[in-house]
């Protein structure tokens, strides 16, 4: 049987292709308190959220989304327990083994961004791994932010950017945002068009400061493990409603 291209997906979810994001973003938070209020340890909150990035990213590629960004592990994170972190790193090594075959199979082509520092070598190595073997693919761009801090990508950005004015091949005076955009670890991404975030938090937890500058904000109350098709789908029918405008006035002509 057939599958469905993005196109004819699109349609049947009500919507035209033409009114969905092409980027999407998203903060995966509550996955400790989902497991909390299952009487579960932590962790499990951890694996349960795994399921939801199968299904959010499978449903993504079948829309036909460019780009799906999931904060993974946050610069911050490092001050958890040591004991959690090894078993973050622990499913980030088995996600990239074991979802490999499926990413290939989707056409899915995998990006990380976020400083290498920290993350251990052996993890280093199948996420590299994946990157390579989905490189030529070319539908969703899988993007994992893993020890990723948008100031530190902002300070990174500008340690680039004033190396190559000392070098006299950037003119400080005709600096644009594009220049800087191209030393941001998204070089080459479109900006998102929609931030989701779960578990009802209503912060930006320092994620992509620089390109969701006009990113349309959804929140849910439901943590990671519990969002799933369902909820992607209402968070595009309500990104579609709105009318973006970025900072000017709506055309009544």
């Amino acid at each position: 049987m057939n599958e469905p291209s993005p196109a004819a997906t699109a349609e049947a979810f009500d919507l035209p292709r033409e009114s969905l994001p092409r980027h999407i973003a998203v903060i995966m938070d509550g996955n400790g308190r989902w497991a909390q209020r299952q009487g579960l340890p932590r962790i499990e909150g951890h694996r349960h959220g795994v399921a939801s990035v199968r299904r959010v990213t499978e449903e993504c590629a079948r829309l036909g989304i460019e780009q799906l960004t999931l904060y993974c592990l946050s610069s911050e994170n490092w001050k958890r327990p040591q004991a959690e972190l090894d078993f973050l790193m622990h499913l980030l090594e088995q996600y990239m083994i074991e979802e490999r075959s499926t990413i290939l199979r989707q056409n899915v082509r995998l990006a990380v961004i976020g400083r290498r520092q920290g993350i251990p070598e052996r993890v280093l190595a199948e996420i590299d791994k994946t990157i390579a073997m989905s490189r030529e693919n070319t539908g969703l761009r899988l993007c994992l932010a893993i020890n990723y801090g948008a100031r530190a990508e902002i300070v990174d950005a500008l340690r680039h950017i004033v190396a190559e004015m000392a070098a006299g091949r950037l003119d400080p005076e005709t600096l644009s945002e594009e220049d800087v955009a191209r030393y941001l670890y998204t070089a080459g991404m479109p900006d998102p068009d929609l931030l989701v975030r779960t578990a009802g938090e209503m912060r930006l937890s320092n994620f992509l400061l620089w390109q969701i500058s006009y990113a349309e904000v959804w929140v849910t109350q439901l943590t990671w493990p519990e969002f799933d098709e369902r909820q992607l789908h209402q968070a595009l029918r309500d990104y579609a409603a709105r009318d973006r405008r970025f900072g000017g006035l709506q055309d009544d002509t």
